[in-house]
């Protein structure tokens, strides 16, 4: 492959990442925390996860959208038709980051080195998305910083590093 792949993903202590096509919460500091992680990246997506942005692409990033249908052009977005498609197009250097969603996290996990997780401390019952479960044989955690609520961040919340074990 060549390119050291990643992952950027909030996931809640049930795995639930999602509903409805939007987010289940709204953390400040996970918003800041992603776009430093990613910006300066190309960036992997789906269609669904990309229609979620309210203002389009997401500046200052290569926007890879991937998609089946071939007559989808967005503006300021690089269209690839497979995860294979999308890596062969990726121009900025360094990382590759896969930022959702459930399909691209699934169809992607086995080719991720590193994930960068904000552990949401709470739980979303009628929550219809989910990110794969992962072995935790397979990675280790490292950076690991814990926040608790308040004012801009209604949830206590973990920043954590993942590393696939060799």
């Amino acid at each position: 492959m060549g390119k050291h792949l990643s992952a950027i993903v909030a996931i809640a202590r049930d795995g639930a990442i999602g509903k409805n096509g939007d987010l289940l919460w709204h953390l400040s500091a996970d918003l800041k925390h992603f776009k430093a992680i990613t910006m300066g990246h190309s960036i992997v997506m789906g269609r669904r996860t990309f229609e979620s942005f309210p203002k389009g692409a997401l500046p200052g990033r290569q926007n890879i959208v991937v998609t089946r249908n071939a007559d989808y052009h967005p503006e300021n977005v690089t269209i690839a038709h497979s995860i294979d498609d999308a890596i062969a197009k990726a121009e900025m250097p360094g990382e590759m980051m896969i930022i959702g969603g459930a399909q691209i996290y699934e169809a992607t996990i086995d080719m991720v080195d590193t994930i960068y997780l904000t552990r949401v401390d709470a739980e979303f019952p009628d929550a219809d998305t989910f990110f794969p479960t992962l072995n935790p044989d397979e990675w280790e955690e490292s950076d690991v910083e814990c926040h608790e609520a308040d004012d801009r961040n209604p949830l206590p919340y973990t920043f954590l590093t993942l590393s696939r074990k060799k």
